[in-house]
C-alpha cells in the first residue's frame, strides 16, 4: 500500500505539471490578463475585477484565495499560505466572493479591492497572487478502484490559475540587481551563456539580457540576445543567451541586463569556449 501511495502521489504531481502547460485541460479559464499592475500611494484604495468562465458541461465550484508568490533561479517557487513575505500585499486585498459555483457555459466576476495602508515608510513594489482553483472531490476511493478483484487507477486533473497583483508605491524604492553564476553550457546541441540574476532592490524589474562578445584584440563578434523575465525583489531567475555561432577560443564578454530604460546593469567575464 505504501508503494501505491508513492506511485499515486508521483502520478498526480506529473499530471498537475503537465496540465499547467496544457490549458485545454481546464474547464475554468481566466478571461483577460493574468497580471494586474497598479501605481498606488499610502492610504489609497483601488479596485479590479477578474472574470472566470466555465467552459465545461457541468457546474464547477471554485475557491479564490490570496497567496504569496516567490521564485528562484533553480526553478523552484513558493506560494505561501497564509501570506508571510515582508513585501506581500495580500493583507491589503479583499476578495468577493471567496467561493462560488459557475454554471456551464457561464461567466462570473470576482471583485477585489486593494486598501493600501496609510504608512509613510512603504516603498518600492509589493505583490501577491489571487489563486483560482476548481474544487474537486479527489479521494483515494475516486482514484483507486477494484475491478474483477484487480486494482485499477483513474486520474483527475486540477488546474490552478494565478493572477498577479502588483502594487508600486509611486516611483519609490531602489532598483538593483546582482549577477550570480555565469557559465557556458551545452543544451540540445547548442551552446548557451547561462547567467543567474537576483533582484536585490525594492522594485520589480523586467530586464532583457544581451551579451556582446569580443576577441583578444577587442574586436566585437556581435551582440547575442537573451531572454526577458520579470523579477520581484528577493527573487532570482536564470537567463540564457545562444552563443552557438562563436568558434572555440578565449574571449571577453560584456553581459547587460536592460530594464527597458529604467536602468541598465552590466558585468564582464572571461569567456572560454572549448
Amino acid at each position: 500500500m505504501k508503494k501505491i501511495s508513492i506511485l499515486l502521489s508521483s502520478l498526480i504531481m506529473m499530471l498537475f505539471v503537465f496540465a499547467l502547460a496544457n490549458p485545454a485541460f481546464a474547464s475554468v479559464s481566466v478571461i483577460g490578463e493574468l497580471t494586474r499592475k497598479y501605481t498606488v500611494k499610502p492610504g489609497g484604495t483601488y479596485e479590479g475585477t477578474i472574470y472566470l468562465r466555465n467552459k465545461g458541461e457541468k457546474p464547477q465550484e471554485v475557491k479564490i484565495e490570496k497567496k504569496d508568490y516567490l521564485f528562484y533561479k533553480d526553478g523552484s517557487n513558493k506560494f505561501n499560505d497564509p501570506p508571510s513575505h515582508p513585501r506581500s500585499n495580500a493583507p491589503w486585498v479583499t476578495l468577493t466572493p471567496s467561493k462560488a459555483t459557475i454554471p456551464p457555459g457561464e461567466t462570473m466576476s470576482v471583485n477585489f479591492k486593494i486598501h493600501v495602508p496609510n504608512e509613510q515608510n512603504l516603498n518600492g513594489t509589493y505583490w501577491s497572487v489571487i489563486m483560482v482553483e476548481p474544487v474537486e472531490d479527489i479521494t483515494p476511493e475516486t482514484i483507486l478502484k477494484t475491478e474483477d478483484k484487480k486494482l485499477t487507477m483513474s486520474l483527475k486533473v486540477v488546474i490552478k490559475h494565478a493572477i498577479q497583483i502588483i502594487t508600486d508605491i509611486g516611483d519609490t524604492g531602489t532598483t538593483k540587481i546582482k549577477f550570480l553564476d555565469k557559465k557556458v553550457i551545452s543544451k540540445e546541441g547548442k551552446r548557451f551563456l547561462e547567467v543567474d540574476i537576483e533582484n536585490t532592490g525594492d522594485r520589480f524589474l523586467t530586464p532583457q539580457l544581451w551579451v556582446e562578445v569580443f576577441d583578444q584584440e577587442g574586436k566585437s563578434l556581435g551582440k547575442f540576445q537573451g531572454n526577458k523575465y520579470r523579477i520581484f525583489p528577493g527573487c532570482s531567475v536564470k537567463f540564457f543567451a545562444d552563443i552557438s555561432s562563436i568558434p572555440k577560443g578565449k574571449y571577453k564578454a560584456l553581459i547587460v541586463a536592460d530594464s527597458s530604460g529604467e536602468k541598465i546593469f552590466g558585468t564582464r567575464m572571461n569567456l572560454d569556449i572549448e
